[in-house]
C-alpha cells in the first residue's frame, strides 16, 4: 500500500477499558409543549446511541448493552470526540449509563 492510499483510510474511535462511544441526540431546542428552550441549557442526562463498546464491556455480563442500543446517560464524565464538525461523540464511562431503551417484547 502506497503512501497516498494509507492517508484516506477511515479512520475509528475504539473505546478503552470500561468505557463505550456515544453519538448523542440533536439537542432538544423546544418542548413537548412547544416552549422554547435557551441555546445554554444544561441538562443533567441526554440521550444518544452506542457506536462501540470496548471489549472489556462486551466482554462483560453485568453491562447488557450492544452497539446501535438507544441509552441514557450523564454527561458529567464524557469526553468529547474531536472527529467530526457537529461534535456529538463522547468516550462515555460505562457507569455513567444509567438506562437502556429497549422495546416491551410483550
Amino acid at each position: 500500500m502506497n503512501q497516498a492510499s494509507r492517508g484516506k483510510q477511515l479512520e475509528v474511535v475504539e473505546p478503552l477499558g470500561k468505557r463505550v462511544l456515544i453519538r448523542k441526540d440533536e439537542d432538544k431546542k423546544t418542548t413537548k409543549g412547544g416552549i422554547q428552550l435557551p441555546d445554554n441549557i444544561e441538562i443533567p442526562t441526554i440521550t444518544g446511541r452506542i457506536v462501540a463498546v470496548s471489549a472489556l464491556i462486551e466482554r462483560d455480563d453485568d453491562y447488557p448493552i450492544a452497539q446501535y442500543e438507544r441509552v441514557l446517560f450523564n454527561p458529567k464524565n464524557a469526553i468529547p470526540v474531536d472527529f467530526e464538525g457537529d461534535n456529538r461523540l463522547f468516550v462515555v464511562p460505562v457507569e455513567d449509563i444509567v438506562a437502556v431503551f429497549r422495546r416491551d417484547p410483550g
